[in-house]
């Protein structure tokens, strides 16, 4: 059965020095607070991954958290750049950043292995791509049925998967609803999982069953912070909050007023800072 504790706490167990760390949620829940203590617990040497690198491996790779990118994308959706983030690759600001690029179905298959124990994904993809110049990591192996030549890539292992939901039960099962990306797959490929929430319920019982997702033992920490996914929005609990999208833009593009931003709305902020964000519907 899964913990629940707040959100401090299951960071200070789960996130060491140098560990690799998945934090999942396509489109809506993103766990930004999760990242935000992240931040404030001083981590650093971390391996991240993530399929989509927004705004909060923005923030944790300008404030130095982070020695290595796993992703498929970056960028500030609809916006354009990761200001911090090309920094970090083009003036090794804060720190020299290592970089592995693959497409999007090579990490959601790289997801999909590690969750089956499995050494590697192989599939169909990266045929005429450039990105198997300047990615070691890309192999092709020859399929011994058909002879068909394919893409393999190292599966992705975590030691520790975040991820938003919209509610756990008291037992640590989560449910989710909505948009659903490798939230699943980064769990069950990880170590250790810990999922924030907007809320715990005395259980999931009248729900459709395929909406649980997880079950509790799948999950280490359930830890309980409304409006935990802002700016990403959370289905059925509040929006999308474009316009801080296209602020951030503004924010990251300068190191001094980054590191402001990040001083006073992060490091000494906390996650109950998030719960204004709550209850707003969608």
């Amino acid at each position: 059965m899964a913990k629940i504790v707040p959100l401090d706490e299951a960071v200070a167990h789960c996130v060491s020095d140098g560990a690799s760390l998945a934090m999942e949620g396509f489109t809506h829940l993103i766990p930004h607070a999760a990242a935000h203590e992240v931040i404030r617990q001083g981590r650093k040497d971390l391996t991240v991954m993530r399929m989509t690198p927004d705004l909060i491996y923005d923030q944790m790779i300008g404030m130095g958290c982070v020695a290595k990118l796993i992703f498929s994308f970056a960028g500030n959706p609809g916006v354009g750049l990761l200001r911090r983030l090309r920094d970090a690759v083009e003036n090794d600001w804060p720190r020299p950043l290592e970089i592995e690029e693959h497409s999007h179905a090579a990490m959601a298959n790289a997801y999909e292995a590690g969750a089956a124990g499995l050494p590697c994904a192989v599939f169909r993809g990266y045929r005429g791509a450039e990105l198997k110049r300047v990615n070691p990591n890309i192999k092709s192996v020859t399929c011994p049925f058909t002879g068909e030549e394919l893409a393999a890539v190292p599966a992705l292992k975590p030691d520790v998967a975040i991820i938003h939901a919209q509610k756990a039960d008291k037992q640590g099962n989560v449910l989710i609803e909505g948009i659903v990306g490798v939230q699943k797959e980064a769990v069950l490929a990880a170590k250790a999982a810990i999922v924030t929430v907007e809320e715990v319920v005395d259980d999931l019982r009248g729900l459709h069953p395929n909406l649980c997702i997880l079950p509790h033992w799948t999950v280490d920490y359930v830890c309980v912070v409304p409006g935990g996914a802002h700016p990403s929005y959370t289905h059925g609990y509040y929006p999308r909050d474009n316009a801080f999208y296209t602020e951030w833009d503004a924010i990251a593009a300068d190191r001094d007023g980054f590191l402001a931003w990040m001083d006073e709305h992060v490091l000494n902020g906390g996650p109950g800072d998030f719960a204004r964000h709550a209850g707003k519907g969608v």
